[in-house]
């Protein structure tokens, strides 16, 4: 029996961490990012940014990361640079030799997708292969009691964490857990061609949430509250159908921009049906006249002098937190979703004219 098979452990590893405004992949920010490349023989290579992401770090958040909503103010650079450096350090060496070591893939990568989709109208790249620490964990210990937390599993696997809630020190000590993995189980995951771990760890993930979903729905049956019950239950729905989201959690405005090219510009603040409709689409020649008339954030995004350059500048705003309440661009997009479609018009009109 060779006893000396090689590891994709022993080949050059990439690591990537964020920390966040929250919880919310849809919604929330990138704050902190690190991208750690690791060779053999030489030094890490780590990249960190520190990013103002446009909103208020809520105080629990801040209170785990430590960087506040005036230091990223004051320090960080504007998110949509952030942003796409990140992604560009990702592309520039992530391929299919050298995987992706992510804890919680499914969190980290969807963010950093709506981010993307936010400041630049594209999609992140899944350009080579994931290891999700947490993911293999519980497929290989599936019923070890407590917590799954990265800082959890060094504990558990006795690997170093140097600073736990710091983008650079969580994603050295992933890149080291995933190492520890490959290296405790080489016959499932050490000598694993990376494809093939890739994929293992998509139906792995499935099956977990598929599970999860599943002891929800007999925690329902336990409860007397209906409505702690529906909630359960509704629950249970929301996780089954994002079963198949590793490494990347599906968004619904992804196949539905790419069926209406007209809604591609607008995806990145979330699709609407009005968008579609012959009074959006009107109130939308408008809105491309000149956005920066009807939202000054929009000069940021500006990016050529097309008509689908110029929507697309309005549309990378999240006018919904980054514009004051009595903000124009704001009481023009509520009208419209309320289908008051002659007085957004008038409204696009009076600023585009004036």
């Amino acid at each position: 029996m060779n006893n000396f098979a090689v590891s994709w452990a022993d080949g050059p590893l990439l690591a990537c961490d964020l920390e966040t405004t929250g919880t919310d992949t849809a919604t929330d920010r990138i704050v902190t990012a690190t991208v750690i490349s690791i060779v053999p023989g030489q030094d890490p290579d780590i990249r960190t940014w520190l990013a103002d992401p446009g909103i208020e770090i809520p105080a629990e958040a801040a209170e785990i990361h430590g960087v506040s909503t005036d230091h990223a103010r004051q320090y960080g650079q504007d998110a949509a640079a952030v942003v796409a450096e990140v992604a560009e350090v990702l592309a520039a060496v992530w391929r299919e030799s050298t995987p992706l070591c992510v804890m919680n893939a499914p969190f980290d990568l969807s963010l950093l997708n709506v981010e993307l989709r936010r400041h630049h109208q594209r999609d992140l790249k899944v350009s080579g292969p994931v290891v999700d620490p947490r993911c293999i964990d519980k497929h290989l210990d599936r019923y070890r009691k407590g917590k799954r937390t990265l800082g959890d599993l060094c504990t558990h696997y006795r690997v170093r964490l140097d600073e736990a809630h710091d983008s650079a020190g969580d994603a050295l000590a992933c890149a080291r857990l995933a190492w520890r993995l490959a290296k405790k189980y080489p016959t499932q995951i050490g000598t694993r061609p990376l494809g093939d771990l890739h994929r293992d760890q998509i139906g792995w993930y499935r099956a977990q949430q598929h599970d999860f979903a599943g002891f929800l729905e007999r925690q329902a049956h336990r409860v007397d509250d209906p409505t702690e019950a529906a909630d359960l239950r509704a629950r249970a729905t929301d996780v089954r159908a994002h079963a198949d989201g590793w490494p990347l959690k599906a968004i619904e405005t992804t196949a539905r921009a790419a069926s209406t090219p007209q809604a591609t510009p607008a995806a990145t603040a979330g699709y609407k049906p009005w968008m579609d409709t012959h009074e959006g689409q009107e109130l939308e020649s408008w809105i491309e006249i000149n956005p920066t008339a009807i939202c000054r954030r929009a000069v940021n995004a500006w990016d050529g002098d097309s008509a689908s350059s110029r929507l697309s500048a309005f549309y990378s705003v999240d006018h919904l937190t980054d514009c004051p309440e009595t903000a124009q661009c704001r009481i023009l997009l509520t009208l419209a979703d309320q289908g008051r479609f002659t007085e957004a018009r008038r409204l696009a009109e009076d600023l585009t004219l004036s």
